[in-house]
């Protein structure tokens, strides 16, 4: 049995530029943070007394008899990457919902990659981590998906995500001080409006129109270095929630699907009650809202908010880890399929705890 944890991420600044149709002409960057809620995956050889192959348990409950009737995209992707023919039992468990901006899909498949990695006994780097997620999502699976969400999922960390033209991607955490990081943290609020969208699917207008929106993603990238400068610095904080207002004024006006009026609406409201900026998190549709405001003023964000979810969060900084690692029992022979299967040995489990 194997058990990984992978964050969820918050994106500052940058979004849209790490689309290989905008940073392999221009180059793209971004400003980002993962926090302390999860994807878990757990994933173990499927002992061969059933009528089905593989069992997948998510939001529903799949029993496939081949990997080709994997209804699961992103399982059915890395299955096929990995070219694992085993029979498997695969569990989904997420801290948050899916489809709400944070990454969430992503990070399953971040997740899935690392857990069956460790279930052949591999150990992958976070970097061959990140590249095997968006390999899946872009190429196996054909999804309208950017670069950040895989390599922070990865990686973890407030850090600058700088992609190149040749395809390469680099990363650098953002260095401050303990005292600078807990105060920024502290100016965050996190709101689910209640409202889910597929990412991949609003990001299809993004990149159709990315030739017609170089100004405001050219403008979207300056502000990536604009943000670090300003974490990074001994300026006011509030420069950090001005400059996310601005970011999401631009945002908002990539596509019409970016923001909706009840949208519109709770950004107004939370923004007359003293938050200095924010945005919709992810591709835009719905989900999570962050606020950027004076912590003297959230007492009144939340009256002016009364109908929506607040979510506690705290940054992290570790990425996907394989939590729980159990070995093995000799291979049996599975009659019904013809080939060699494994079972567990509940005697010969080892909790690893945080280990990359």
């Amino acid at each position: 049995m194997i058990i990984s944890r992978t964050p969820f991420r918050i994106s500052f600044f940058g979004g849209g530029t790490d689309y290989p149709v905008w940073f392999k002409e221009h180059g793209g960057a971004v400003l980002a943070t993962t926090i302390d809620k999860y994807c878990y995956i757990s994933c173990r050889y499927l002992p061969p007394f059933f009528e089905h192959r593989t069992r997948i348990a998510y939001s529903r409950i799949e029993q496939a008899k081949t990997n080709a009737d994997i209804e699961h995209p992103a399982v059915r992707g890395v299955l096929q990457h990995l070219n694992i023919s085993h029979g498997l039992e695969i569990h989904h468990d997420g801290d948050l919902p899916a489809r709400t901006g944070l990454g969430s899909s992503s990070s399953f498949t971040v997740g899935l990659l690392h857990a069956l990695y460790a279930l052949q006994h591999t150990m992958p780097s976070k970097t061959e981590l990140a590249h095997a997620a968006i390999h899946v999502e872009q190429n196996i699976l054909q999804e309208s998906v950017g670069c950040q969400d895989q390599v922070m999922a990865a990686h973890g960390g407030l850090c600058r995500l700088q992609f190149f033209q040749n395809g390469e991607i680099g990363y650098t955490p953002l260095v401050m001080k303990p005292e600078r990081l807990a105060a920024f943290q502290d100016h965050l609020l996190l709101y689910f409006t209640g409202f889910s969208r597929t990412a991949s699917e609003i990001a299809k207008e993004q990149i159709a129109k990315t030739k017609q929106r170089r100004v405001e993603l050219f403008a979207m990238l300056q502000m990536v270095q604009e943000g670090v400068s300003i974490l990074s610095g001994d300026r006011d904080l509030a420069d950090f929630g001005e400059l996310l207002h601005e970011a999401w004024m631009v945002k908002r006006s990539l596509t019409s699907k970016i923001t909706t009026p009840m949208i519109d609406d709770i950004y107004e409201a939370a923004r007359g009650a003293g938050a200095l900026g924010g945005k919709l998190l992810g591709a835009g549709g719905g989900g999570f809202m962050l606020f950027f405001a004076r912590p003297e003023t959230h007492a009144q964000i939340r009256a002016a908010l009364p109908g929506l979810l607040e979510v506690p969060f705290r940054f992290e900084g570790l990425g996907s880890q394989i939590v729980f690692y159990q070995q093995e029992s000799p291979i049996i022979r599975d009659v019904s399929w013809g080939e060699e299967r494994h079972t567990v040995d509940i005697h010969a489990s080892t909790p690893f705890g945080k280990v990359a």
